[in-house]
């Protein structure tokens, strides 16, 4: 009786196998990335189960066949996402620019020193009050307050230079 052949080697087989698996995956899926992703994936599945695996006569058989199961499966996502897409309105509604007042807002808190443009924002944008900034910051109450009126103060000048 014929001594049973030792396992494959993962190594090898990943090694001797996975360009010609992507070459066909490649011609299926017209995307390289893509066939490689599937390739990839499939020996990954392949190596959690390799014990069991490698004793099957054609392990390669097996791996080819994740693969392109697999790639059936992307396929199939990718058309129905494609059919989802169709379905939706032709044209998104058009939404109004920002305001020059606010690109302006925008410039002008770009220009203030990291804390006080964070304590400006958070207060008046985010309606936080002074001790939640203070704690927020792991600061005092005045020191917040202190950067607030210098960002005031730093804002209100630079907004009235642009609108003179």
């Amino acid at each position: 009786m014929p001594a049973a052949e030792p396992p494959a080697d993962f190594d090898a087989v990943y090694a001797a196998q996975y360009a010609n698996l992507t070459v066909q995956l490649y011609a299926y899926f017209g995307d390289r990335q893509e066939a490689q992703d599937v390739v990839q994936e499939a020996f990954c599945r392949a190596l959690r189960r390799w014990s069991k695996v490698s004793r099957y006569d054609d392990p390669v058989a097996w791996v080819r066949r994740v693969a392109w199961n697999l790639a059936v499966s992307r396929w199939r996502r990718s058309r129905t996402a494609l059919s989802f897409v169709r379905r939706q309105r032709l044209q998104e509604p058009q939404v109004e620019g920002p305001s020059t007042d606010r690109v302006d807002l925008v410039a002008a808190l770009a220009t203030l020193p990291a804390a006080q443009r964070r304590a400006v924002v958070l207060h008046y944008l985010g309606d936080m009050s002074v001790s939640e900034i203070a704690e927020r910051e792991n600061v005092a109450d005045g020191t917040v307050k202190s950067w607030l009126h210098r960002g005031r103060t730093a804002l209100a000048g630079q907004l009235e230079d642009r609108h003179v």
